[in-house]
């Protein structure tokens, strides 16, 4: 009677042994001597079937453009109320559309880009809109197609101030892991692990013009769930922190409870993006002697180091309509052909970095995009476009390209930026 039972209890209990749901096959098994780029993949247009109300372009009035995409390789664009020089009407893309993305992964397969972290707003996770998981699965579809690697980061901009916590995120990555199966995506393996876990990035955390508080959004509950939930975590957990996290100043909240989160996680990825500026003198040797102390604390809190690249920064015409009193010119980080990025890259590489991440693939609204963008924008009385010096359209593709090779020893270190054959 004693075995009958002890084996009934043991049957009962065989449920409660629950599994992970993520796949242990990637072509991707660590984010070391990997070169990763944030995807945003929310731009829309006039007509492309996702029923925006508000277009990615704008218009004459309002825009929240600053650079322009060549867009001589879509296999559909849209019109947009811009000309160009030649008195044509612009076109945009939309990110919606799944030969969009598809494009983007080709390309990133074509210049050596490893892959990209896709942005997903703590709106998106709220509301969980169709829009959003179209494109999630359009990007996981190509990643698989171009094996390029892929990992979700969740942003937590749109957390409300009171009454809200990051419960809906918890929610949310068991919708991406059962509804889209994000960790175990068809065909190729390609969602990016680090340690065989998959990588989930949490970015917002120890900024002071957040309205949440930092200690009562349940960010200890939801770093522990990523990691130890016996169904969805057994995840690595990077977190996305300000440029000053270990000092605890300057850009950063002075509040060393930043510090417990980060020793919880597996790796921190500090926002340079405004931080640094070709136009400031020695701002390099900053950068530098930053990342050397960074890594120092790093390594003796067993957290991996991501430095933040980014080719340079635009944000005036968006700004102009949220931020009156504080307008940013046009170009206000420019990319001087390519040197500024290349003296981050070549900064983080000889100061020890062994992964990289840019920002960003595609984000023309802030001027930090190195997907292809046009050196001849639209003309506009009201809404300047920042272009290209010159460059090639897809320069900053290549470049990333080439800093990937030096990042797994492929090719020497150089300072001096690289020259295309002709």
């Amino acid at each position: 009677m004693t075995r009958i039972l002890t084996a009934f209890l043991f049957l009962l209990a065989v449920p409660a042994l629950a599994q992970l749901k993520h796949s242990k096959e990637t072509q991707y098994p660590t984010y070391r001597g990997l070169v990763m780029a944030g995807y945003q993949g929310w731009f829309r247009a006039a007509g492309d079937g996702s029923g925006a109300q508000h277009f990615a372009y704008g218009d004459e009035n309002r825009s929240g453009i600053d650079m322009w995409p060549d867009i001589s390789e879509y296999e559909k664009t849209y019109i947009t109320p811009f000309k160009l020089a030649n008195g044509q009407p612009a076109r945009f893309f939309s990110s919606y559309d799944k030969s969009t993305v598809d494009l983007h992964f080709k390309w990133m397969q074509e210049y050596g880009v490893d892959g990209v972290f896709m942005q997903r707003f703590f709106s998106n996770a709220r509301h969980r809109d169709s829009t959003s998981s179209v494109i999630l699965k359009n990007a996981f579809a190509a990643a698989s197609r171009y094996k390029r690697a892929i990992a979700v980061m969740y942003d937590l901009s749109g957390l409300k101030a009171s009454g809200e916590d990051c419960s809906a995120i918890i929610e949310d990555w068991k919708y991406l892991v059962d509804q889209l199966k994000v960790t175990n995506q068809a065909g190729t393996k390609t969602y990016l692990q680090e340690n065989g876990k998959p990588v989930v990035a949490i970015w917002g955390i120890g900024f002071p013009d957040r309205p949440y508080n930092l200690r009562n959004i349940g960010l200890d509950r939801l770093i522990d769930f990523l990691k130890n939930d016996p169904v969805y975590g057994g995840c690595a957990v990077m977190l996305g922190v300000p440029t000053a996290w270990r000092t605890l100043n300057a850009d950063c909240l002075p509040d060393p409870y930043l510090h417990t989160l980060i020793k919880q996680a597996d790796m921190v990825l500090p926002w340079t993006v405004q931080r640094y500026s070709p136009l400031l003198h020695n701002d390099m040797d900053r950068l530098r002697d930053n990342i050397i102390s960074d890594l120092a604390w790093c390594r003796a809190n067993k957290v991996a180091y991501v430095p933040c690249v980014y080719p340079g920064f635009s944000w005036h015409n968006l700004s102009r309509y949220e931020f009156p009193d504080d307008v940013k010119p046009s170009g206000s980080i420019p990319r001087e052909g390519g040197r500024f990025y290349w003296q981050q890259i070549t900064t983080a590489l000889t100061a020890g970095a062994n992964r990289l991440y840019v920002a960003m693939f595609d984000e023309v609204n802030e001027g930090t995009a190195i997907f292809k963008v046009t050196d001849q924008p639209p003309v506009s009385n009201t809404t300047p476009f920042v272009n290209l010096d010159g460059k090639p359209s897809d320069t900053y593709l290549w470049l990333t390209g080439e800093a990937a090779k030096m990042l797994r020893n492929e090719k020497p270190v150089s300072i001096k930026m690289p020259e295309r054959n002709k």
